[in-house]
């Protein structure tokens, strides 16, 4: 997980939302990524998807079976799927989403007898250190967008 709180701190540093993930394998990691989804204004560029996205390359396999993935936020929807589509064995995750949580909070479509592929979820690992960057950013963004308001002809 801290390797995964490294990348999320090289997205928070491009002005990104401070979310980073990576991709193990036989105990060796084989991907990383962090979130890129104001810098490619590309609403798929998110951490898990981008890790998934070069694990494949390195396997060279869609199928990332014997694997887990790290990720500083719970999975939201879109990463759920491809998370369960690329067939990652586990997945860790720190800090808990309420708003788009699909591991666990809002839903678990990762352990979902309908689909044909579950993953183990392990929550809240280092919750407390990838929760405060998520809340320190967002702190600073609303106080950059209040002081903006506050010098409108600058």
């Amino acid at each position: 997980m801290k390797l995964a709180i490294a990348e999320a701190k090289k997205a928070e540093q491009l002005g990104e939302v401070p979310i980073g993930a990576v991709i193990v394998k036989n105990n060796e990691v084989i991907s990383s990524a962090y979130n890129l989804r104001e810098t490619t204004q590309n609403a798929v560029t998110h951490a898990e998807l981008l890790a998934i996205e070069k694990a494949c390359e390195v396997i060279g396999s869609w199928r990332l079976e014997e694997t887990t993935l790290y990720v500083t936020l719970e999975p939201c929807p879109m990463c759920s799927g491809a998370i369960l589509l690329s067939r990652v064995d586990r997945v860790v995750y720190g800090a808990a989403d309420p708003k788009a949580g699909c591991a666990g909070t809002l839903m678990n479509l990762l352990d979902d007898d309908r689909f044909n592929h579950r993953c183990d979820v392990v929550p809240g690992v280092l919750a407390d250190e990838c929760g405060m960057m998520l809340t320190n950013f967002f702190r600073s963004l609303r106080r950059k967008k209040k002081e903006q308001k506050q010098r409108p002809n600058e």
